[in-house]
This record gives structure tokens, sequence and C-alpha cells, in this order.
């Protein structure tokens, strides 16, 4: 039985739309994932009306529900943006009056600063064992490594899971050249990032040490792809969730006091590095934004820190007790 959807309905537009993500864009697996839940719930709003068929009006009030539903501004941001697009596609495809999406936008959402850790406790983090790991074991070992990558490089945890170690010299029919590896002649790491975008990001002394350590003991770890970078204790890649699980063990190990996650170091290395070089455009280059903007804000958490060492600091900003008349 053919249980494919018929030419011209809801999940057939979908469907190609998303192969045309795929195959056009390239996009990745998990991005394509997002699109797909973010479509498919437009088509549920729908009640089985024709995607073709939607309305200005509707999209509004459609935006209005999800808001009233307690979906984050962000969360409907990205729905309208997914929506927005899969239009611009349509339009492509079968006369539209006009994108019923156009001039829709998320409420306004309050504007939250990145959560950073203190340089005294990020350097403690990355920096020492977990006293609830042996001290010699491969994960601890693969463990620190991954900890000081993160914040020696601002790199994102799927770009971490993703690295590779990349073998000097391959070549030939067995040779191999990944996308995002470790170089360790340079003293670089080389990501490609969000969109395919590829970025080199230097290495610090401390997690190259921790990274010569981890791959001499990585040798009696790996299995069957000798490609992954970081392994889990089965010696294959590790996935995000056992970093995030792992980062977050190992801070309540060592009193750290915050709900510790690996973005959370990718923002300390931002607002640290702002913070001693004054440099905005070096850190959105590290970093990989697309845009200036999406690194300004550092700047601002780099503000509040220094408001709240005036206010505990400067004699002017303490509280005083009432003069008496």
């Amino acid at each position: 039985m053919n249980t494919a959807p018929a030419a011209g309905s809801n999940d057939a537009r979908i469907d190609s739309y998303l192969d045309c993500l795929k195959t056009q864009r390239k996009l990745s697996p998990h991005t394509l994932d997002n699109y797909a839940r973010d479509l498919r719930a437009l088509a549920s709003m729908l009640d089985g009306a024709a995607l073709a068929a939607t309305s200005h009006a509707q999209v509004r009030n459609m935006t209005s529900r999800l808001h009233a539903r307690g979906l984050s501004a962000r969360s409907i941001a990205r729905k309208l943006s997914a929506w927005r697009g899969f239009f611009r596609w349509l339009s492509e495809q079968t006369p539209l009056a006009s994108n019923p999406v156009g001039g829709v936008k998320a409420p306004r959402r309050a504007r939250t600063l990145p959560q950073a850790l203190g340089a005294d406790d990020a350097v403690r983090l990355v920096s020492k064992p977990s006293p609830a790991i042996a001290a010699d074991s491969a994960m601890q070992l693969c463990n620190r490594a991954m900890f000081e990558l993160l914040y020696s490089s601002g790199l994102r945890v799927s770009e971490l899971v993703g690295l590779d170690l990349r073998y000097a010299h391959a070549s030939g029919p067995g040779g191999y050249t990944s996308g995002s590896w470790i170089d360790l002649d340079t003293r670089d790491v080389i990501v490609t990032g969000k969109g395919g975008k590829v970025r080199s990001v230097p290495v610090g002394r401390g997690a190259m040490l921790a990274l010569q350590a981890w791959i001499a003991a990585r040798t009696a770890v790996v299995r069957l792809d000798p490609h992954p970078l970081f392994l889990n204790e089965r010696g294959s890649r590790i996935s995000v969730r056992t970093v995030q699980l792992r980062i977050k063990a190992h801070a309540q190990a060592l009193g750290i006091p915050a709900d510790v996650h690996p973005h959370m170091l990718r923002h300390s290395f931002a607002s640290h590095l702002l913070q001693s070089s004054g440099d905005l455009r070096a850190v959105q280059e590290m970093l990989g934004h697309e845009s200036l903007a999406a690194t300004q804000i550092y700047t601002a958490l780099d503000f509040q820190r220094l408001a709240t060492v005036y206010d505990a600091a400067h004699p002017r900003a303490k509280k005083k007790s009432p003069v008496a008349d």
C-alpha cells in the first residue's frame, strides 16, 4: 500500500520544502527536525485547511494562541521565521496573494543576559579534577580536555562533540578529511559551525596539555570509528546530552554555586576575553557570530559586572544611614 502523502497535500508540500532545505541549503538534521516540527504545528493549527490558503489574519490569530499557551517569545519568533521561509518557497511553487507571515512579529521579549561564570569559578571548573572520578581514569582525562577546550575556544557543545582527531598526512583512498578537527601542530581548532561556516580558533596552553593527556589515553578507549576526538564509555562519539550531564555533575562535585551547562563556558569565554581585550570584532570571529549585534550582548554583561563592582566598592555608592536633622 502506498502511504506517501498525496501531491499537493499539506504533508507533501512540507516534505518537499524540507527536502529542499536538506539538499540545497545543507541544513543539519537537528535544524531540519526543528523546521519539520514548526511546520507540522502550523498545519495542525489550520485544522486541515490548505496551507496555500492561509491568510494573514490566521497567522496573527495563531501567534496570539501560542502566546496565550505560554510559549516564549523566542520560540514564537522561531516558528514565524520557519513559516515565513516556507511560504516564500511555496509562492515559487503556486500563486499566493502574499506571504501571510509578512509583517507578523512575535511578542516583544525581555532582554536576558547570558549566564557566565566568574573567572575564578571558570578556571576551577576546567582545571580541577572531579573528586567523584578516579584521577587517572579515561573519563577524568576526557572530561578535563572537553571542559578546557570549551572555555579555551568558546565552542558550542554541538561543535565540541563533532570534533575529530585529524591524522596528519592522511591521504589517498584511505585518507580522511573532517569538517571539524583539532590541529595539534598549529594549536588551533577548526570548526564547521552554524550554516556550514568554518572558523579557526586558537587553543590555549592549558587546553592543549589536557588534550595531549586525553589523546594518549584515548587509544585504549576507542572502538570501531577511529575519528571522533571525544568518546563515551563505550568508545564511540560522545553525545551532547552526555557532555551536559558530565559538566553539571562535575560542577556540583566541586561545589560551584551555579547550574552549570556547556554553553555557560562559551559565555564565560566571550565575557572574560572581552573584559581583557576589549576587541569585540575578534570575539565575534572566534564565536562564529554572523552579526556583531549577537556579540554585543557581552558588552552589557561586562557593564553589569562593572556596575556590581562599583556598587560594592565605591564610597559614594554605599548606602548610608539617614542623617538626622
